[in-house]
């Protein structure tokens, strides 16, 4: 056979076999990337707020579909994504040396720019989560806004891999929480992983005992009781418009859960202590790393915990369902 009509041949079959190809594209439809839920599946109904599930009409998650329904993408926890519905966090500089210096950031919007407009939630416009990776260091702080948007906390901080979760609600938009890493450059040797639930801790001499236990997928009942010198505190004062306020981060990704109380101070029926208790709703799984902030005498402080949540099968069965 002489080069030109293998040319031609050659050039028939490759015709034939687009055509082909294009034929069966147009049956089967077109084919997403493997493994990825198609875009309005994978987002879920309603943006993630780092608060629960479902979006109660406070603007706060109820964790009703926190951990994924029948048809239904779960969706993504709160505290994963720099950027959320055109929302994103900047940090600036996403690096810091060691010691004391200013973190500055921004939430750009849709458009671009800084957002400074933001709906008060908990007497502030926006809470900072800062921890670092091991969840050994933990800070919760309220940054200051300029005109432009550009948000600023002092923040004495060691080397090592942090976290920077910043929770708010944009004027007219639900509530979110978007993440970013921060790098503090130096020697750092990361705090081994929890071998056990951390039910007590002490500080200042105060003792925080945590009673409860997390079930992915629904609202679990936890209470914090404080004492010190072995007396109750009955006389805890209020911070930011509660007895306390409870932040869960799950270990390994340090997805975001700000777990709010139950009762408001002044309400008639809430007790300044030494009892506070919560509502959480877990997305799934695992450890969790528990951050309670209280106020007594005039001084807010810290008091953590380690807490492990048991899968949505193991609680059935221990209720006696398949």
């Amino acid at each position: 056979m002489s080069t030109p009509v293998r040319v031609v041949g050659f050039v028939a079959a490759l015709v034939a076999v687009l055509v082909v190809s294009l034929t069966a594209g147009r049956l089967v439809g077109a084919v997403g990337p493997i493994g990825r839920a198609a875009p309005a599946e994978a987002a879920g109904a309603h943006g993630s707020d780092g608060h629960g599930g479902d979006t109660a009409p406070d603007g706060h998650g109820t964790g009703a579909d926190a951990a994924g329904g029948a048809g239904h993408a779960a969706e993504v926890p709160g505290g994963l994504q720099v950027s959320q519905d055109g929302y994103a966090l900047r940090l600036d500089p996403d690096q810091l040396a060691r010691g004391a210096h200013d973190l500055a950031f921004v939430v750009e919007g849709p458009d671009g720019r800084p957002v400074t407009t933001y709906d008060v939630e908990h007497e502030k416009e926006l809470h900072l989560i800062v921890a670092s990776r091991d969840l050994a260091r933990f800070h919760h702080v309220h940054p200051v806004r300029d005109a432009a948007g550009t948000w600023s906390v002092p923040l004495d901080l060691g080397p090592g891999a942090w976290r920077v979760l910043a929770d708010f609600a944009p004027r007219g938009h639900e509530a979110m929480t978007l993440g970013a890493d921060l790098l503090v450059p130096g020697a750092w040797t990361p705090a081994p992983a929890p071998s056990a639930d951390r039910l007590t801790t002490t500080v200042d001499g105060y003792t925080v005992a945590l009673e409860g236990e997390l079930t992915p997928g629904t609202d679990s009942d936890v209470t914090l009781t404080v004492s010190r010198g072995g007396r109750p505190v009955t006389d805890l004062e209020p911070y930011l418009g509660a007895y306390g306020h409870l932040v869960a981060l799950r270990h390994g990704d340090l997805a975001y859960l700000h777990v709010h109380p139950e009762g408001t101070p002044g309400d008639g029926s809430t007790t300044p202590g030494p009892d506070v208790a919560f509502g959480a709703a877990v997305p799934s799984s695992g450890t969790y790393a528990l951050f309670l902030d209280f106020k007594h005498r005039g001084v807010v402080r810290t008091a953590a915990f380690t807490l492990t949540a048991g899968t949505p099968l193991e609680t059935a069965k221990e209720h006696g369902h398949s």
